[in-house]
């Protein structure tokens, strides 16, 4: 489950980075307010998909409550979404090496 949660933080901190480094500046730059629609819908399920796996992952593993609100937090900045798929890929990593 680790892995797939890994998958999606990265995809969701991409597409953060689409939403507010691509489509926001062509919607008020550029008038095609179609790409924050699009950009915004993609960036959406991510983040629904995020919360659900978080909490899922915090149930599973019995995570601390506030390694899940660090990693929440994380996500809502676009940069620190990266973070936490780095962080994951540790974690599994670890656990890896005490199997």
């Amino acid at each position: 489950m680790l892995r797939i949660f890994r998958q999606i933080a990265l995809w969701e901190a991409v597409s953060t980075i689409c939403l507010f480094f691509i489509a926001m500046p062509l919607k008020y730059f550029a008038g095609i307010p179609e790409a924050v629609k699009i950009a915004g819908s993609i960036h959406g399920f991510f983040v629904i998909i995020f919360v659900v796996m978080l909490i899922m992952s915090t149930i599973e593993y019995k995570w601390p409550i506030l390694k899940a609100i660090k990693y929440f937090l994380a996500s809502l900045v676009p940069i620190l979404g990266f973070w936490v798929e780095l962080d994951l890929k540790k974690e599994i990593e670890g656990k890896r090496q005490k199997s």
